[in-house]
């Protein structure tokens, strides 16, 4: 069964970003690559039965198996040794990755306590957008009775976007909760200009 969010998408969204973003062809219009969803452990990765628990979980949040990530070299202060045990991580590609932003958008997101919207400062240099969860148990697939430890999750959602203004309008064709407030030479208020100059369009 194809996800509604991907329908959507090459039936609305597509034609919409045409026009907005001024551009001719259909292929050049910003679309999602994937989506890596990275859960960091510390000193717990290195417990087999704490690291199992956050697999099964990520597991369930995702709906595809998670792999263990390893870190790249020993920083004495971080008490981190390379090689050894770093957190977890899974990528979301095709139907698994509209399915997952579906569920993202209309049930994890609401479930924050005082939530306010995601910044738009989460728009990287690569024209990518990332943001943290601070609980993971926001997710329903989650039970929270059987969790030993509520954890962050890093989310990096990586587009196809030539710009930020592209991956800006992209986010908010597909209803990101997005903090609209100051958006400055982002939205539609031009406000605050000097805050926003490093994040200007182009």
């Amino acid at each position: 069964m194809i996800p509604r969010l991907k329908i959507a998408y090459e039936k609305e969204i597509i034609s919409k970003l045409m026009s907005k973003l001024d551009v001719k062809n259909k292929h050049q219009v910003p679309k999602f690559e994937k989506i890596i969803l990275n859960m960091g452990l510390g000193e717990d990765a290195s417990d087999w039965k704490k690291l199992k628990a956050c697999l099964d979980d990520l597991a369930l949040i995702a709906g595809q198996k998670p792999v263990i990530t390893k870190f790249k070299k020993s920083i004495s202060n971080f008490k981190t040794r390379k090689g050894s045990n770093a957190g977890v991580k899974v990528t979301l590609r095709s139907s698994k990755m509209y399915e997952f932003i579906d569920r993202l958008i209309n049930i994890a997101l609401p479930r924050i306590k005082d939530f306010r919207g995601l910044s738009i400062k989460g728009i990287d240099t690569s024209n990518n957008y990332s943001f943290g969860i601070k609980e993971h148990i926001v997710f329903p697939e989650v039970n929270f009775d059987k969790v030993d430890k509520i954890r962050g999750l890093d989310i990096t959602i990586v587009t196809s976007s030539k710009n930020k203004k592209g991956t800006l309008e992209l986010l908010k064709e597909f209803n990101f909760p997005l903090n609209n407030k100051n958006w400055g030479i982002y939205g539609k208020k031009e406000c605050n200009r000097k805050k926003f100059k490093a994040y200007k369009i182009g």
